[in-house]
């Protein structure tokens, strides 16, 4: 019954979020990351300082995890992930100093993840467990 719901509510999303792909994709990945045990705290995450945004914050096994989306409509630009260039980590780390702050997590605490999703029917997600560190930045 419960699975009947999910694929009604993913027709409905796409077909109001048919332009938005980055929302489509963002629901498809917290809906992914909740299936598989994460708690996510926080969606679309904006920095005080405006410097980075963090798509989903999430909670697995005692570790706070930043992560970003990326979304695909094709394969035709390449994986989904590869987007995530050094401007981007790094923006997205300065975000996530501030939300571990603010949230009082020490740094060994947390991690950065990666959540491709490729458009298709049916949509396909990959997600990169610590796919970088702040040091790597």
């Amino acid at each position: 019954m419960i699975g009947w719901l999910y694929r009604a509510a993913d027709l409905l999303r796409r077909r109001t979020l048919a332009e938005d792909h980055g929302r489509l994709g963002e629901d498809l990945a917290y809906r992914y990351l909740r299936g598989r045990g994460c708690t996510v705290v926080a969606r679309n995450y904006a920095a005080r300082s405006g410097a980075g945004e963090i798509d989903l914050v999430a909670w697995e096994h005692g570790v706070l995890v930043f992560v970003e989306v990326k979304t695909r409509s094709s394969g035709d630009f390449g994986a989904p992930d590869a987007a995530v260039d050094g401007e981007k980590r790094r923006r997205i780390a300065i975000a996530a100093r501030e939300y571990g702050y603010r949230a009082q997590v020490e740094a060994a605490k947390t991690r950065f993840d990666i959540v491709s999703v490729m458009l298709g029917s049916p949509p396909r997600v990959e997600w990169r467990r610590d796919a970088f560190r702040v040091r790597d930045i």
